[in-house]
């Protein structure tokens, strides 16, 4: 049986969460939306998330600290954690990727960019068929 993935999606923006919400419902996700950063956490104990899509900039805490605090509670998530951002090439977010290395989904993305990046987070969180 094949397990219902689901992405937990971190942005304080109303429009872009219900927007991947459709668009990822329809495509087989389970989604979780919050735009605070404590609501996350809280969310990401209750339940088994299988990606995560992270705003950079959040009103009370960066989603750069935000990305680290989760990886450091769940380790399974690094690879599977992307940051959406509309200030990618700002000095703060290029220096902290370089010392953090993950994706990043440079504002304004498509709809496919989100798509290729999840199948390629659920592909890398399932276990490995055996070659046997």
């Amino acid at each position: 049986m094949h397990k219902l993935r689901t992405v937990l999606i971190v942005d304080d923006d109303a429009l872009l969460p219900a927007s991947l919400h459709s668009v990822l419902t329809t495509a087989g996700y389970r989604t979780l939306t919050t735009g605070d950063p404590d609501a996350a956490y809280r969310l990401l104990a209750a339940e088994l998330v299988t990606a995560v899509l992270l705003d950079v900039r959040l009103p009370t805490m960066s989603g750069l600290a935000l990305y680290l605090a989760i990886v450091r509670r769940w380790p399974h998530l690094v690879g599977r954690i992307a940051l959406m951002s509309g200030d990618a090439d700002a000095r703060d977010v290029q220096a902290w990727v370089h010392r953090n290395p993950c994706t990043v989904l440079r504002k304004p993305f498509t709809f496919q960019q989100v798509s290729d990046w999840l199948e390629s987070a659920v592909r890398a969180a399932e276990p490995t068929a055996s070659a046997g």
